[in-house]
């Protein structure tokens, strides 16, 4: 029986996740990180809401003893200013990492990145330089599997208040055109959560130190 933490729950894809962590029979416990409350009640789950993302310590008590963690915390690009963008992309990343990597040395560490990061921290594009940033981040730690996500076009199934017109133009576009002549643009909110759940749980997950799923490999991933 495994336990699971995870940040971004009231988010698409954290949101997802933790319903399908709840419904394993191999999931004893599950630890949700938040600022605001999901409003869900769960035998198995324990909701800590917490202001500070860049300081963990009043809460460490529960970054002990995990065997499964799902980052899942991200913003969409022009959202916030771009200070407050690698704010929360890099820093929260950094400050949430090497708190439970100092509790849970021997975590599976699942991480929501982003098609296009960049890992030599170069790009222009914002998204895509602090993004690699947080990865590289992951991967010095060493935790005992570091998976990492790049979706490209998330597609979401379940009902939500998309960020901007741009997102709500391409959800209709993808739903009436491109799923059907380019279906490979976009992956579909549930695909991706099952993926990262499915990875973060396998019994296979601690035979791979580090591993980096694409677009393509996350459109294609199997459930063991």
């Amino acid at each position: 029986m495994k336990k699971v933490i995870i940040t971004g729950g009231n988010g698409m894809i954290g949101g997802l996740i933790l319903e399908n962590c709840l419904k394993r029979d191999d999931v004893s416990s599950v630890t949700s990180i938040v600022r605001r409350s999901i409003r869900m009640k769960h035998a198995k789950l324990t909701e800590i809401i917490h202001q500070d993302f860049l300081n963990f310590s009043s809460i460490e008590n529960h970054f002990k003893n995990m065997d499964a963690c799902f980052y899942c915390i991200g913003v969409y690009t022009g959202q916030v200013p771009k200070k407050e963008f690698e704010t929360i992309t890099v820093d929260y990343t950094k400050a949430f990492a090497e708190t439970l990597k100092h509790n849970s040395p021997a975590v599976v560490f699942c991480f929501l990145s982003g098609e296009g990061a960049d890992k030599k921290e170069t790009s222009r594009i914002l998204f895509a330089r602090t993004k690699g940033i947080a990865e590289n981040i992951l991967i010095r730690l060493q935790f005992k599997s570091t998976f990492i996500f790049r979706p490209g076009y998330i597609y979401p199934v379940t009902p939500r208040k998309e960020p901007n017109a741009a997102y709500k133009i391409m959800r209709v576009l993808y739903k009436t055109i491109f799923s059907k002549v380019a279906p490979a643009i976009g992956v579909a909110s549930s695909q991706l959560a099952n993926a990262m759940t499915d990875a973060g749980l396998s019994p296979a997950a601690t035979r791979e130190r580090e591993k980096i799923y694409e677009h393509r490999d996350i459109r294609e991933y199997h459930i063991n």
